[in-house]
């Protein structure tokens, strides 16, 4: 028997639910990309991307996914040869560090662990090693959506500042911006980036990067820039230069609403509506750990991202559960990846999102750990809904 009639969750980290607004935003006619609207929008949509990456940095639009991003931040500011620091704490950070090493960079791995964040102090304590500077850039993700966990941003910096150290800070905000707070000026980041198709709630195709001073600067001497990523260009006096050609108009059509909805909702409210899904998920998860069979994937509970929660099911059939709240639920819910590959879930609670869509989520999956008899302790949903019951 099916019980998935009606509208269907999406409650995977990415690609993540569109608004109807955003959705509709997009059924327009083509239109002039030379002058009238289509530059307004191009404007509006820089201006506001400095504001959620908070800085007051130079903004980049790129029709690609968030692996653009991670090339154009590189090819922007590095030169062939230069070294790079990748900061593991799951898998994206490494596969930046792998597009690095492509590019013709040379890439050293902090190696970590995928059950904690990032160590600021054996950062601080490599960087130290580094007395001659050979290090040219580092690079962290915020949010790792393969290992649930959140580094802090702030804290590797004043590692970076500890040790004295002037390579390059770099940040993917992929699976963070919009969900949690970041800012780029206050924590000293030069160079941030993100994508389209999580916090921000369009479909995926664009990818930003933003470029504080001292990226700039890097940029003058930087050789491996191509023709599509260069700043330079896309610095330029015409429109199209911005887009490297035909600017991708439907999408920036979605992206302008989106930003509208953020900022009418308030980025510190949607912040907070992030914290609270995220709390609620954990509280549920703790209540089916108790059995045994289920853990946090992240052992350090201050590293437990916002923006997804990480399942690690040592029994029972994982595949059959996320077929179960798909095909009988209609609630489609992560499989884990990398490392963890087919060893548990991964419940988002990223962008267009409500505590509607979340409860159900965590009903869809409490029923499947029954109904398919995985070993959990009882009453996962009810301790989210008393833990949302006090916060609000």
């Amino acid at each position: 028997m099916s019980l998935r009639n009606g509208k269907e969750f999406l409650m995977i980290p990415g690609p993540t639910n569109v608004p109807d607004e955003v959705l509709r935003a997009m059924h327009k006619p083509a239109v002039d990309i030379y002058e009238g609207p289509l530059l307004e929008n191009t404007q509006f949509c820089m201006d506001s991307l400095r504001k959620l990456f908070r800085t007051e940095g130079k903004t980049y639009i790129y029709a690609a996914n968030g692996h653009g991003a991670w090339d154009a931040a590189l090819c922007n500011t590095l030169k062939r040869g230069d070294k790079i620091l990748v900061l593991e704490s799951g898998r994206f950070a490494l596969g930046w560090g792998d597009a690095g090493g492509i590019a013709g960079l040379d890439v050293e791995v902090l190696a970590g662990q995928w059950d904690k964040s990032v160590d600021a102090a054996r950062l601080e304590e490599r960087l130290k090693q580094d007395t001659s500077h050979e290090i040219a850039a580092i690079l962290v993700v915020q949010v790792d959506t393969a290992s649930g966990v959140w580094n802090d941003i702030a804290a590797l910096r004043r590692a970076i500042d500890a040790a004295g150290h002037p390579a390059l800070y770099m940040v993917d905000t992929i699976a963070s911006l919009g969900c949690m707070p970041f800012e780029m000026d206050a924590w000293g980041v030069d160079v941030a980036l993100t994508g389209s198709q999580k916090g921000l709630m369009c479909p995926p195709g664009l990818a930003f990067v933003a470029a504080g001073p001292k990226a700039d600067k890097a940029h003058e001497t930087a050789n491996l820039r191509t023709n599509y990523t260069d700043w330079t260009f896309r610095q330029g006096p015409e429109h199209y230069q911005k887009y490297c050609g035909t600017p991708p108009e439907h999408l920036l059509f979605a992206f302008r609403k989106a930003l509208e909805l953020l900022f009418e909702e308030g980025l510190e409210k949607v912040w907070h509506r992030h914290a609270l899904l995220a709390e609620a998920t954990r509280r549920a998860v703790a209540e089916w750990s108790r059995d045994g069979a289920i853990h946090f994937s992240i052992s350090e509970p201050h590293a437990r991202s916002n923006s997804v929660t990480v399942v690690r099911i040592d029994q029972g059939d994982v595949a059959a559960l996320r077929s179960f709240t798909k095909d009988v639920c209609g609630v489609t819910i992560g499989g884990t990846i990398g490392e963890l590959s087919g060893k548990g879930i991964r419940i988002a609670h990223m962008g267009h999102v409500n505590a509607v869509m979340l409860l159900g989520t965590l009903a869809a999956i409490e029923l499947g750990l029954t109904k398919l008899a995985i070993p959990h302790g009882r009453g996962g949903v009810q301790a989210a809904m008393d833990y949302l019951a006090e916060a609000i």
